[in-house]
């Protein structure tokens, strides 16, 4: 029971801290969405070529 609650505090504590993290970083967290768009419109470029084949 005591190791359920650890664990539940742990994984509470992570989230609390990812979440914090993407406050502060803002501007960076959007540069890595911007630059991920690019790479994800070329993979599909890709998969597409795959799939008319």
């Amino acid at each position: 029971m005591l190791s359920k609650i650890i664990k539940i505090l742990i994984g509470i504590a992570l989230i609390a801290l990812g979440i914090w993290t993407i406050v502060i970083w803002w501007g960076d967290v959007l540069s890595l969405i911007r630059g991920g768009i690019g790479m994800g419109l070329i993979l599909a470029g890709l998969i597409a070529f795959a799939v008319l084949d």
